[in-house]
Formats: C-alpha cells, sequence, structure tokens
C-alpha cells in the first residue's frame, strides 16, 4: 500500500497542475489573439490563414484550432474578450452613478472617443468584412450591442436627472446617442473630414448637448 501511495500526487499537487495548465490555456488563447488581432489589422481578414496566425503567436496550427475554432471565430472571440472585460462593467457603473447631466454627456463621449480610438484599426476590419462571414458579422453585432448598452444606460440616467429637452424620451435619447457617438461617426469625422480625435470629441459633446438637454441646464 505504501508503495502505491507514494506515486499518487497530493491534493496540493493536483491542484497546483491544474492551476498552472489554467494559466497555461489562458497564455495562449491571449497569444492567439493577440497575433490574429495583428495580422488582421495589417494583412486583412481573408489574406491571413491560420498557420500565419500560429506562427506569430508561436503554437501549432492546431491550437488555434482547439482555443478558437479556426479564423472564423477568432473576430468573435476577440470583440466579446473585449466586451465583457472588467471596464466596461465600471463604465456602466459610472454612467449610472452620475449627478451631473453635463458631466454625464462629457463622460460618455470621452469613453467613446477613447474606445474608437484603442479599436478602430480592428473595427474597420470587422465592418469591412462582416457582409461576407457571418461569424464576423456576429462579431459586429456584439460590439454594436456592448456600445448600445451603454448609451441606453445613459439615456436612462439623463432622464433620471430630469434633464433631457422637451420631446426627447428614453428611447429618441438612446438613438441620438447613437447617431453622434457609434464608431462610423467617429470614421467619418476623423476619416472623411480629417479631423482630429480632439477635435471630434469637442463637436460630438456639444452637438449632443444641444440635441438632448434641456436649454435650462444647459
Amino acid at each position: 500500500m505504501c508503495r502505491y501511495a507514494t506515486t499518487m500526487p497530493s491534493k496540493g499537487s493536483r491542484t497546483t497542475n491544474g492551476g498552472r495548465r489554467a494559466e497555461y490555456a489562458a497564455a495562449t488563447r491571449q497569444a492567439i489573439h493577440d497575433a490574429a488581432r495583428e495580422l488582421f489589422v495589417t494583412k486583412g481578414y481573408f489574406a491571413t490563414t491560420v498557420d500565419d496566425i500560429a506562427t506569430a503567436a508561436r503554437v501549432a496550427p492546431a491550437s488555434v484550432y482547439a482555443v478558437v475554432g479556426g479564423k472564423q471565430g477568432l473576430l468573435n472571440s476577440i470583440i466579446e474578450a473585449r466586451t465583457t472585460a472588467p471596464d466596461v462593467e465600471e463604465t456602466y457603473a459610472r454612467i449610472t452613478g452620475h449627478d451631473d447631466a453635463d458631466e454625464l454627456l462629457r463622460f460618455i463621449t470621452h469613453a467613446t472617443r477613447v474606445r474608437f480610438e484603442n479599436a478602430q484599426a480592428l473595427m474597420r476590419v470587422v465592418t469591412d468584412t462582416a457582409p461576407h462571414e457571418p461569424a464576423t458579422a456576429q462579431a459586429l453585432r456584439s460590439a454594436y450591442a456592448s456600445l448600445r448598452t451603454g448609451l441606453n444606460l445613459t439615456a436612462r440616467r439623463l432622464a433620471e436627472l430630469k434633464a433631457l429637452r422637451d420631446g426627447v424620451d428614453t428611447e429618441s435619447a438612446t438613438d441620438t446617442l447613437w447617431f453622434y457617438l457609434c464608431n462610423q461617426a467617429y470614421f467619418t469625422l476623423t476619416g472623411e473630414n480629417h479631423w482630429s480625435l480632439d477635435k471630434a470629441e469637442e463637436w460630438l459633446l456639444e452637438s449632443l448637448r444641444t440635441a438632448l438637454l434641456d436649454p435650462a441646464i444647459r
């Protein structure tokens, strides 16, 4: 009995090994995400192969399929990982915690500017690829849903603060926020108009003040 007992891993050893496996799996997944994101931006979605991603991530091609289901699932996985990141819930909490309507508009405008600034190259790939790739279309819908949730929370908080101008309800305020703060608005202002992000942010904030806020509190 003693001979067999000495060959069995302890409970602590099993826990440690399991923890190491989980850490390795997470690191592998992140490496694949990072490699795919860089390649999609630099080479384009359709020009990037699974072998390219595997080489850049320093993993076997089989790992790309095992971890994320191949290239078809990668964009969706990358976007979903971003929309469920801890800072998203933190942003939602900050929206509902604002007691000043103007400061809330300033906050959400800046938050969407930073979101766009950090992901604009990838989102261009997503929007260009979505019409041709169902998985990418799903990724785009996930990104839109995450942004719209934050904008709807903003509209509801403005209504709670009784800050909306006459004739503007929560639904129309959400639509207005979407019109001014969606990715396409930033693409138009910075790409087609060649504005700086600072200029775009300032203009969007002033436009939202005019469109949404009761003149008595502006």
